[in-house]
């Protein structure tokens, strides 16, 4: 059973109402790969027509986005929310917070001196490494990026890897839902989402009312204390992979979780990366009887795909 957890009493982490969910969204974490110089993408971005827009905290890496920037993105539209991707699950060999000396092998495995924090490399992904989220050392690196992206004027967080309790449940061939975990006595995914609520209260400490949006990990959305805490959630394949159908089955048991957010007014954003044209409108359709809100685009996150 999922037991109700109780994520903090903070004030700071309460979700907030918005004046409308969205009807479209832009998901674009490599504006320079087409849009060049980052004046062009400013203005591709403010005239695309999309109503929330989600993008890397910097224009190539480096050069971030200026609370100039992004006032401009806005413009563009009446309502619109600009929201900052942050990878809170793993960590990135390419971000500035890391060290050489924690793999200088570069075998996947920390050296001898590496944080306690850090785990192995996802095997999945080259350079992304998997972390203990729950420990203090991972949270105080994480914590001042989610105040500097506030500080540069994004309107929220939109987080990746919340779903990184997964690999900590895996036993042998099989996942243990809500597997506790021994260093904290609560179960994996309760610690994630106590992550979430300080992270929340952290981004609504600088701008009062800040977004959070997690990608996946639509079990979390069993915990009430979680649901109030966040304002909407990205699914990622929901209907699609590529150029076949997700199984039905799969498509039905993130709906059983997804349905506890929607009874909550809260957007519910879908985002498919499908190859093939009959697929998307097939999706598409679906999205729109739940009340979703779609987009399909390129998985490498470069363009700003097709949404209503």
């Amino acid at each position: 059973m999922n037991r109700p957890i109780q994520l903090f009493s903070l004030l700071l982490t309460a979700s907030v109402s918005f004046a409308g969910n969205p009807k479209s969204f832009a998901y674009v974490l490599q504006a320079d790969s087409k849009f060049k110089p980052k004046s062009k993408a400013i203005e591709t971005l403010r005239d695309c027509g999309r109503d929330w827009i989600i993008l890397d905290a910097a224009y190539d890496g480096e050069d971030r986005w200026t609370s100039a920037d992004l006032a401009k993105i806005r413009s563009g539209k009446p309502g619109r929310k600009t929201v900052a991707y942050v990878s809170i699950g793993e960590a990135e060999d390419y971000r500035a917070y890391w060290q050489r000396s924690w793999d200088r092998d570069e075998d996947g495995n920390p050296d001898k001196g590496a944080p306690a924090w850090l785990n192995i490399e996802n095997p999945d992904w080259e350079g992304n490494y998997k972390v203990k989220y729950w420990l203090k050392g991972w949270q105080e690196i994480m914590l001042p990026e989610i105040e500097r992206v506030m500080k540069q004027g994004f309107d929220g967080v939109y987080l990746d890897i919340v779903d990184a309790f997964e690999f900590y449940e895996v036993d042998g061939d099989d996942y243990l839902d809500n597997r506790p975990n021994p260093e904290t006595g609560n179960s994996y995914r309760a610690d994630m989402a106590r992550w979430i609520a300080t992270i929340a209260a952290r981004a609504r400490s600088v701008r009062r009312g800040a977004m959070i949006v997690p990608q996946n990990a639509a079990q979390l959305l069993v915990f009430k204390d979680y649901r109030g805490i966040v304002s909407g959630i990205g699914v990622e394949d929901l209907y699609t992979n590529g150029k076949k159908k997700q199984p039905r089955d799969e498509v039905n048991y993130t709906f059983g979780f997804l349905k506890k957010l929607k009874a909550d007014g809260k957007p519910i954003l879908v985002i498919d990366y499908s190859k093939k044209g009959s697929l998307v409108g097939g999706a598409r359709r679906s999205s729109e009887q739940n009340g979703f809100v779609f987009l399909n685009t390129d998985r490498p996150l470069k363009t700003l795909g097709s949404s209503p």
